[in-house]
């Protein structure tokens, strides 16, 4: 299932693939990564007239159940952790969007301070990354760059007010 037309045919029509690949976001040819993040956006943006605490166990059970998808995804795919399998980019920044006020700015500067994390994989995300294997690993790495954009974005917040 390695060419385009086989595997976008799989992603449109496998419930499993349709969810892991983002929607179809992951099916992107370039930045599959940041399509993904651009589909996480609009499910947190769908998510926000709901109070707060729904919204945390919304990005909690995304969270969770991410894992089992992008596990399963990746299993019958055969690759560990194929490049279009975005919904834990979905995860990452549907979180990281959380400590931050629905304003454009500061989506922005979430959106871009949570791909610079999930990119360069600091440690200890880098280690994660290799360590790791199945939908844990290929979500953790995403929920710890969340984290990181997070600190920034609150301590950023800190010093702002």
């Amino acid at each position: 299932m390695t060419d385009q037309p086989s595997l976008a045919r799989t992603v449109m029509t496998d419930p499993v693939h349709f969810l892991a690949f983002g929607f179809g976001s992951g099916l992107a040819p370039k930045a599959p990564g940041t399509a993904g993040s651009v589909a996480g956006i609009l499910v947190a943006w769908a998510f926000l007239p709901l109070p707060m605490t729904l919204r945390l166990a919304v990005g909690v059970l995304i969270a969770l159940v991410g894992i089992w998808i992008c596990g399963e995804s990746a299993r019958r795919i055969g690759v560990h952790d194929h490049p279009g399998i975005v919904w834990d980019e979905i995860a990452g920044i549907y979180l990281t969007l959380l400590v931050v006020p629905a304003q454009i700015t500061w989506w922005l500067a979430a959106f871009g301070l949570f791909r610079l994390f999930d990119i360069w994989k600091p440690w200890p995300i880098r280690d994660l990354d290799h360590r790791l294997h199945g939908g844990l690993g290929i979500m953790l790495d995403d929920l710890a760059a969340a984290l990181y954009a997070a600190l920034v974005l609150v301590f950023s917040g800190w010093l702002m007010s």
